[in-house]
């Protein structure tokens, strides 16, 4: 069974577009006509909703680019509820296929129902989409299966997903006002020192008298912001651009992450962020009955500061050669004491599952308190940047004024 993509007119000559899946291209057709449709075009699908040359072979691994966590905390969350009812997994990934609007995720959903109908499993036909489902996912799907409770690891797993999109979500309103004040701030003084001052100023350059010092170098800002505002803005949108490809670099991002590791704020949050995923990686895949050195190794993979990722994978090295985990994790020096405990209680009760997904529950509290207190002083430290600066320039347009009423008293 194969997907194909079709476009057909209906009774009225509509063009119609979408997917179905048949033996053959000719079954497909065929079906299409019992709808009353008639076939333009049918192409079996490579697995990203993009339709294969003529003399080419369909190959899903060619599905290029993931989709949006959201979308798959829901299919992860249907295909787990529709399980846990019973419905054979061929069924439950045709009605999610059904359910959706979107012709991507259908067409993702009947490739892997095609593959697990030829016999596979569903680990091994998600693994034809690594840009979609990452390894912590499959590696999970796959103990699921071997284990027999498929459904209680979709469960979880559909958990995991909906945490961290919410996780994200957070991040991102949280990030929204920050961003937006300081870009309004940056356009505001810009502004001002653009256009408004030397408007307001100029009236004493006929006057003869020498203005004030603040006054001349708020005048000098204001010529340099006119004459290099655009090749600043230039400059800047080329630096980044160069930095973003060079941070495609491993050595220069793991310089990157190391120098963001020792400012004293910054690195707080990053350290919190990435223990708290690489916590609920361990734990999800360790109660999913994943072997722990696997297990270490794929969550290792969530942690995007490469300083911390490194450390990690010398951990599991070490945890390889008979060295509990705890104690491995203890030695790189970016863990947290709760963290290591609980880990270490975990070793010592058989119960590391469990104590793994306490210490999330924990570092993502305090990655909240922390987040909450860096907005909240960021917020008010640049009002006052930004307050100051105006006042800056308030000062430098009054204080002509206030000279010139001196010399006329």
């Amino acid at each position: 069974m194969a997907a194909f993509e079709y476009t057909a007119l209906d009774a009225r000559g509509k063009e119609q577009k979408g997917y179905l899946e048949a033996e053959t291209a000719r079954l497909a057709r065929q079906q299409l006509r019992q709808q009353s449709l008639t076939p333009l075009e049918v192409n079996e699908t490579s697995g990203g909703g993009k339709s294969r040359n003529k003399g080419e072979k369909a190959s899903p691994a060619s599905f290029r680019g993931g989709i949006k966590t959201n979308d798959l905390a829901l299919i992860t969350r249907q295909i787990a509820t529709l399980t846990a009812a019973g419905t054979p997994l061929e069924e439950a990934l045709s009605a999610v296929s059904r359910q959706t609007e979107k012709p991507r995720i259908k067409a993702l959903m009947l490739s892997v129902r095609a593959k697990v109908l030829e016999g596979h499993t569903l680990a091994s036909a998600l693994g034809d989409f690594p840009k979609v489902f990452p390894e912590i996912y499959r590696a999970t799907v796959s103990a699921g299966e071997q284990s027999g409770h498929l459904d209680a690891v979709l469960e979880r797993l559909a958990d995991y997903t909906e945490e961290r999109q919410a996780s994200q979500a957070a991040i991102k309103k949280a990030l929204i006002y920050p961003a937006m004040l300081v870009v309004a701030s940056v356009l505001i003084v810009s502004f001002l020192l653009a256009y408004v001052v030397p408007q307001v100023v100029q009236v004493f350059d006929g006057l003869g008298q020498e203005l004030p010092t603040l006054t001349r170098v708020m005048l000098a800002s204001s010529d340099f912001v006119r004459e290099w505002g655009l090749v600043i803005v230039g400059v800047v949108f080329v630096t980044v651009v160069l930095f973003k490809r060079a941070m495609n670099g491993e050595a220069f991002k793991t310089r990157v992450h190391g120098f963001l590791l020792k400012i004293p704020v910054i690195r707080k949050l990053i350290r919190g962020h990435n223990t708290a995923q690489f916590a609920n990686t361990l734990s999800i895949l360790a109660s999913s009955g994943v072997p722990v050195l696997e297990a270490l190794d794929i969550a290792a993979q969530v942690i995007t500061s490469r300083p911390m990722r490194s450390a990690v994978q010398t951990a599991a090295s070490q945890v390889r050669e008979g060295a509990t985990l705890g104690a491995s994790l203890e030695k790189t020096g970016y863990f947290p004491p709760m963290l290591l405990h609980l880990i270490a209680s975990g070793e010592q009760s058989g119960q590391l599952d469990h104590m793994l997904q306490k210490a999330a529950v924990h570092q993502e509290r305090e990655l909240d308190s922390a987040m909450s207190l860096f907005l909240g002083l960021f917020e008010p430290i640049v009002i006052l940047i930004m307050g100051g600066v105006v006042l800056t320039i308030v000062l430098g347009i009054l204080l002509p004024i206030f000279e010139m009423n001196q010399l006329v008293s």
